[in-house]
């Protein structure tokens, strides 16, 4: 069962099947060849019983946020801000990309809309000002990875459904990590560039007082921030509720900038309805797929097989980790999660280690996905925004923060109190 549900997942997605149906293709094929019971009977209820649950709201309430924040000009206001405070760092605009993703990620839960809102305010300045293409492209399609580990995320609450953890706790364990990681490709870029300044560009040497009032233009994205992670985190809101909270102010910003139209109003209803479409379909076909391996007992036999090997903890968390990395070459990142969910999480409990923090250590592990290729979606976002390049220039500039992230990972393995600290004493 094991090999038919690999080799039919790699063999279906390279047939260019989106991959909500190959999911829901698989689970057929499993209740088929190898259920005792017609499970597919009750494919009504199953799907019915868990689209029925009032956390997913959450997701396309994120979604339009994001979108409303890109189309009221709120992004490019705060690029220019954060631009005046950390350009004059070796690299110069390339830590405004990171900056204004972290930022971004606090507001959106999403790194494809992170990476497609900063890439679309600063590569006309890239461009402009001279910046080598691939370090420049490459920090945006990295910084724009943080969208699925700093609060509120998505995948941190698709995550958090699955597996029955606390959403809040998941919010908290990815506070340290997003903003350790965050600073660790700042420090790499300023080690890039002072070694090869070809690499990066012109330092933007900026005035105390244009430093000062270019703070204002922060505060809408703080004031965003501060209203659904604190709605969250004082009890006042479920993170739902928190994100419906978060819409209203996004429209209220995208008034008082003089960006409000009904046209802006139905472009961003209509690109929400659309990301929201394919998460769903996405999601819905994990949870089909879950239920039919959990039903044919591949869950248990998985357990046995990794028992037979004698591994020690720390090895078999180790296979795992580096399939994962495997695996995100060839697999979106949300389908990867929600995919290997039902089968790695029991795994990771009985030897052991806590929920939470997989669900970060996992979450890195599907930020590689999201630029390394051929499948990194942030790649092809970033280059999709750029008037010519090759797909292969944001490839190579993305690297050396693949090399962070896999830093991260061994940090989280070694000290599990990084993302363990916050959910555990608040």
């Amino acid at each position: 069962m094991i090999p038919f549900t690999f080799f039919g997942l790699l063999g279906l997605l390279s047939l260019s099947i989106p991959v909500g149906i190959v999911l829901f293709l698989l689970a057929f094929g499993i209740d088929e060849f190898f259920s005792p019971f017609p499970l597919m009977r009750g494919l009504g209820q199953v799907l019915w019983s868990f689209s029925n649950h009032s956390t997913l709201i959450a997701v396309p309430l994120f979604v339009l946020i994001g979108e409303i924040l890109l189309r009221s000009g709120v992004a490019q206001k705060t690029y220019g801000a954060l631009n005046a405070w950390v350009s004059w760092l070796p690299g110069g605009l390339i830590h405004a990309n990171i900056a204004t993703a972290t930022m971004f990620s606090a507001t959106s839960g999403s790194s494809v809309a992170t990476a497609a809102t900063v890439a679309t305010v600063a590569t006309p300045q890239a461009e402009k000002l001279g910046y080598d293409q691939r370090l420049f492209t490459g920090s945006i399609a990295a910084g724009g990875t943080l969208g699925i580990l700093i609060p509120p995320s998505i995948n941190l609450i698709v995550y958090g459904f699955l597996t029955e953890s606390s959403i809040p706790k998941l919010f908290l364990a990815g506070i340290a990590p997003g903003i350790a990681m965050a600073l660790m490709f700042m420090i790499v870029t300023v080690i890039i560039c002072s070694l090869w300044p070809s690499l990066g560009g012109p330092k933007q040497h900026s005035s105390w007082k244009e430093k000062f009032v270019a703070l204002k233009s922060l505060l809408p994205v703080l004031i965003l921030l501060f209203s659904i992670v604190g709605s969250i985190y004082l009890g006042w809101a479920t993170p739902t509720e928190a994100a419906a909270i978060g819409v209203l102010i996004a429209l209220v910003l995208a008034l008082a900038y003089k960006a409000f139209s009904k046209q802006m109003l139905l472009d961003s209803l209509s690109g929400t309805i659309r990301i929201t479409a394919m998460i769903m379909l996405v999601v819905l076909g994990a949870y089909v797929l879950n239920f039919a391996l959990t039903a044919a007992g591949v869950g248990r036999t998985l357990q046995q097989m990794l028992a037979g090997l004698g591994l020690s903890a720390i090895a078999t968390l180790l296979i795992i980790v580096l399939m994962y990395i495997v695996l995100g070459f060839f697999i979106e990142t949300l389908s990867l999660m929600v995919a290997t969910i039902p089968i790695v999480v029991p795994i990771i409990v009985e030897l052991g280690y806590d929920k939470i923090w997989f669900g970060i250590l996992m979450i890195i592990l599907v930020e590689m996905a999201l630029i390394t290729p051929p499948v990194g979606l942030n790649l092809y976002v970033v280059n999709s925004a750029r008037k010519n390049g090759k797909i292969a220039d944001v490839v190579m500039g993305s690297l050396p923060y693949v090399g962070v992230m896999i830093l991260m990972i061994i940090l989280l393995i070694a000290y599990p109190s990084i993302s363990l600290y916050l959910p555990d004493n608040f």
